[in-house]
């Protein structure tokens, strides 16, 4: 019996190597990104043709004029035609033009993920550093009053849509208070180049605004892994040695503390990258987030793809961030993961 057991483990096909799994996880999903955007775009009413040339243009067009428009921009095939045609040239380094923009979609995108990257960064680092906080402190003085404001604070912030919070700042630090400037990434007008300093404070109310969204989910989350860390036998028997609860928490929780919160963090970048559509919006901020709402009113289906993958891309990242960093953190997931992969 131990010999067929030997023999049938050694029959056993080879597993693939952690990376080449993991990349070919990737691939996989942004092929069905891809199509799903397309099949999503193809389905839509919008005639990318009348929404792209102008209503008044459009309409005096001749019937010839717009067949062309149509064929040159592929709006007569069906969509697995023109998905299969995107998809030959997107294998060759070519994401196609975006029609809104009249440009390389690779260049639209980088343009614009360039402005996105101080919002999305900020508002991802803010929101975990300050959720963090505020569920220690919530956990550590359970029951008390500052345990109760943050907990309100916490529901408030589930409850409050994105755009409202965005344009309730907008009216009272830009309008009223005049503390920081109504939009954009660079004063209006302004032709010449842009200060580092100029484009921080521009982006630093629409950062800070995301940033907000992002604090309620940490912040519980933490608070109730501290109430189970503070009632463990290893913390009981740290206070029985004479220890205060900052003490305890700064030397035997903080370790328990960041791996659950660095994993909330991780997987919320997407919903910091869904946010910032909302908050690009409100503050006229040229980055990923307007420049997909104006392709989805468009019908530009290459721009609309290139942004999603994008995207994707940046989940998939924050994704693998937290996998990487759970052994670093905590050696016993490192082994686990090695012994599943």
């Amino acid at each position: 019996m131990i010999r067929k057991r030997g023999a049938a483990a050694s029959l056993k096909a080879p597993r693939l190597p952690w990376a080449v799994r993991y990349v070919a996880r990737f691939l996989l999903l942004l092929l069905a990104v891809s199509f799903i955007t397309f099949a999503l775009v193809g389905i839509s009413p919008i005639d990318p043709v009348q929404a792209n040339v102008g209503q008044a243009a459009y309409a005096t067009m001749s019937a010839e004029r717009r067949e062309l428009l149509q064929q040159y921009w592929g709006a007569d095939q069906d969509v697995v035609t023109r998905y299969l045609g995107w998809l030959g040239s997107a294998l060759q380094g070519d994401l196609g033009d975006s029609l809104r923009y009249n440009a390389p979609v690779i260049e639209v995108v980088g343009e614009r993920l360039q402005s996105s990257a101080a919002l999305i960064v900020v508002a991802w680092a803010v929101s975990g550093v300050l959720g963090c906080a505020l569920g220690v402190l919530a956990g550590a003085r359970r029951g008390s009053l500052a345990d109760r404001a943050i907990r309100a604070y916490c529901y408030l912030l589930s409850a409050t849509p994105t755009f409202w919070l965005a344009l309730l700042a907008l009216m009272v630090f830009s309008v009223w208070l005049g503390w920081f400037p109504l939009g954009f990434s660079a004063p209006i007008g302004l032709t010449g180049e842009v200060s580092l300093a100029t484009r921080l404070y521009h982006a630093m109310l629409p950062a800070l605004v995301l940033s907000l969204t992002g604090v309620a989910n940490i912040a519980l989350h933490t608070r109730e892994k501290t109430i189970d860390v503070l009632a463990s036998d290893y913390v009981r028997f740290a206070r029985s040695r004479g220890e205060d609860t900052l003490a305890v928490v700064a030397r035997h929780g903080i370790r328990n503390l960041v791996l659950p919160a660095l994993t909330l963090a991780c997987g919320q970048i997407g919903e910091v990258v869904g946010g910032s559509i909302l908050v690009e919006q409100v503050f006229s901020y040229p980055g990923l987030g307007q420049a997909a709402v104006t392709a989805g009113l468009g019908g530009d289906a290459p721009l609309l793809v290139g942004i999603a993958l994008a995207t994707a891309a940046l989940v998939f990242a924050g994704n693998l961030a937290a996998n990487l960093l759970y052994g670093v953190i905590d050696p016993r997931m490192r082994e686990a993961t090695a012994h599943v992969e």
